[in-house]
């Protein structure tokens, strides 16, 4: 299943009454829909043109079209995928030897980069891409697996010479979030987008005028609804034995499509200040006998 189907099926609880009938039509033949009109598709549910659009937006696309063209996309790609190679992730089984466990490793790592780069919108990664290159401070905010991604974010910017801190700590996310102002970038990340501490902190950064960057998992949540600029990954993966293995390797995907961003839309000022900081740590590194 693709992860726009993924989501529509578990969150049909959520939906009002109007809302769940057309996630249901959607579901029973995706196929179908994209090639619809709206206003088709409105009187087959028995529901307004508006709430589809509504519902559309929601889901953190443009509308209806912009919906079709992303689904469409999932469509086409799994049924042109080799048998096995779709979007089901395995989990980990007792007793499996070690040439399985590799082979599943490779497939769900391969299969959540493929479902998040389905889910990307070039526009909204752009604005993010614009938004971090002109901060005056880009302050990261994550906790448990989350905070691993912001720290590998925050380790890469600061090679570039952004003035930049990450943050795994409450308390601190907190206490960052009050000092920042108009000019400087918030970034949360959170794969479930409902993390209490996380959401405190992009709320608090947000009020003090900061713009707000979240990346959470596929769908609609509190955290994407706060943020100024809403970024997905892929949220296939569930249960409770793969330790947010493949979703972590979707979120830092998605890191590296901005941090490679921001150096090509800023090569000539970042580029020095990389190949210096790389150059230092050769130096300092081999002062001290090739020593880590």
């Amino acid at each position: 299943m693709s992860p726009i189907l993924y989501a529509l099926e578990h969150e049909k609880s959520k939906l009002s009454q109007m809302e769940r009938k057309l996630a249901e039509r959607i579901l029973a033949s995706p196929g179908e829909i994209v090639h619809m009109g709206i206003t088709e598709l409105a009187e087959q549910c028995g529901i307004s043109p508006a709430t589809i659009t509504r519902f559309c937006k929601v889901l953190h696309f443009k509308g209806f079209p912009d919906f079709k063209v992303k689904l469409a996309a999932e469509i086409a790609h799994s049924d042109g995928s080799p048998e096995g190679s779709g979007s089901s992730y395995q989990d980990i089984v007792a007793g499996n030897p070690l040439s399985v466990i590799v082979e599943a490793m490779q497939a769900n790592h391969l299969a959540s980069i493929r479902d998040t780069t389905s889910l990307l919108d070039l526009e909204r990664l752009q604005s993010a891409i614009d938004v971090l290159c002109r901060a005056r401070r880009v302050d990261m905010y994550g906790m448990a697996t989350s905070s691993i991604v912001a720290q590998d974010f925050y380790q890469k910017l600061i090679r570039i010479g952004v003035n930049c801190t990450a943050f795994a700590d409450s308390h601190m996310q907190i206490t960052s979030a009050s000092s920042l102002q108009e000019g400087d970038v918030a970034f949360a990340v959170s794969y479930s987008g409902e993390t209490p501490e996380t959401i405190d902190a992009l709320s608090c950064a947000a009020a003090s005028g900061a713009a707000t960057i979240s990346l959470t998992s596929y769908g609609s949540s509190s955290l994407a609804t706060l943020a100024d600029i809403p970024l997905f990954s892929s949220s296939l993966e569930q249960g409770m034995r793969r330790g947010d293995m493949a979703s972590r390797i979707a979120q830092l995907h998605i890191i590296d499509i901005l941090f490679t961003g921001m150096v090509s839309t800023r090569f000539g000022d970042f580029i020095p200040k990389l190949e210096q900081s790389y150059l230092n740590v050769q130096h300092y590194r081999h002062k001290r006998g090739g020593q880590s």
